[in-house]
């Protein structure tokens, strides 16, 4: 079973919903027992860095989820918010991350992605 760790952000009935459309056996869940027997993870999010990393702190999961993860080895998926609290850190925010993953989350220069964003419109131009 894959467990959808629900720590109270994120989006977790779509992602629910898209894993019961392709057939996989999963379960939205908060329960420490629930993650223990999961066989891979998902970690959702949506929002500031501090207040999810708050929530999932205060949800009493971070021990369970990092022994499955670091002892384990078991698999796990970050989905947008939840992929930057692996992290040491944030630029964004204040408290630290998880650290399972040797980096600090940086923050979208917003003049660069401008020019992304018009680099891509050009070219998605030019190819038709």
């Amino acid at each position: 079973m894959i467990a959808i760790v629900d720590y109270g952000v994120g989006n977790l009935n779509s992602i629910r919903n898209m894993l019961d459309k392709i057939g996989v056996r999963c379960a939205v869940t908060g329960a420490a027992e629930d993650i223990r027997r999961a066989r891979k993870l998902i970690m959702p999010g949506i929002g500031a860095f501090d207040a999810a990393m708050s929530r999932l702190t205060e949800s009493g999961l971070v021990p369970v989820i990092t022994e499955k993860v670091l002892v384990e080895k078991t698999p796990v998926l970050g989905i947008c918010l939840g992929m930057q609290l692996m992290t040491r850190g944030s630029e964004e925010g204040a408290l630290p991350g998880l650290g399972w993953v040797q980096a600090t989350t940086r923050r979208f220069d917003r003049r660069s992605r401008r020019r992304t964003s018009i680099a891509v419109t050009r070219a998605a131009r030019s190819a038709c």
